[in-house]
């Protein structure tokens, strides 16, 4: 039976090996700073839960602005230890405002994480509303429907206006064409509607 082949991821290593730098100049910066015991291990464990605190916040979809805000300032935390123990800075002779900002970093950790992880509360869910299905309605056949002879509309009343106008369009077609004059060419002539050009061509007959 072959033995399973065993992989070496080397961007798992490499971040190891980063991890572990980082570490070890927090901590050196943190005990150079007076940060002495056990107090000089929790500033990089603190910087490195902080990071991966605003790391989770972005791969969340939370508040983007605060979670790259925290990020760089975790990150600046972790670059400047290890800038300061690469030998520009005497770790015998700390400055009293490195000092200050090491002594300050827990508060400032402390608020980071709260709001990270607090700051920005989840919506509310909504249930889904079920859709209603649905019910296939039998359609009911129209039944015609007699109207009653005293519902029906009665011829509308033409003014004699009107049906002097209509004449004497009827008599110039009738002398230009030889032919009685029909309801579509009196409705079009007059500009009225079909049923009052049908009452005037009978009061015309």
């Amino acid at each position: 039976m072959a033995r399973p082949a065993v992989r070496v991821d080397a961007v798992l290593i490499q971040a190891v090996i980063a991890g572990a730098l980082s570490f070890a100049h927090l901590h050196d910066l943190a005990a150079a700073a007076g940060q002495a015991g056990w107090k000089a291990w929790a500033y990089p464990i603190s910087v490195d839960l902080l990071l991966v605190a605003a790391w989770r916040q972005l791969r969340s979809g939370g508040s983007k602005t605060a979670a790259w805000c925290w990020f760089l300032v975790a990150l600046t935390a972790s670059l400047g230890a290890n800038v300061a123990t690469a030998g520009l800075l005497d770790l015998g002779a700390v400055p009293a405002w490195l000092r200050i900002l090491v002594s300050g970093w827990p508060a400032v950790a402390f608020l980071g994480g709260t709001l990270l992880v607090h700051g920005s509360p989840k919506p509310e869910e909504t249930p889904v509303q079920e859709e209603a299905t649905d019910l296939a309605v039998p359609s009911v056949p129209e039944l015609p429907v007699a109207v009653p002879e005293t519902a029906r509309p009665s011829t509308p009343p033409v003014p004699p206006a009107l049906v002097a106008l209509a004449r004497k369009v009827a008599d110039e077609h009738h002398a230009r064409t030889g032919s009685v004059i029909d309801i579509s060419t009196l409705r079009a002539r007059l500009g009225v509607p079909l049923p009052l050009a049908e009452a005037i061509a009978a009061q015309l007959a």
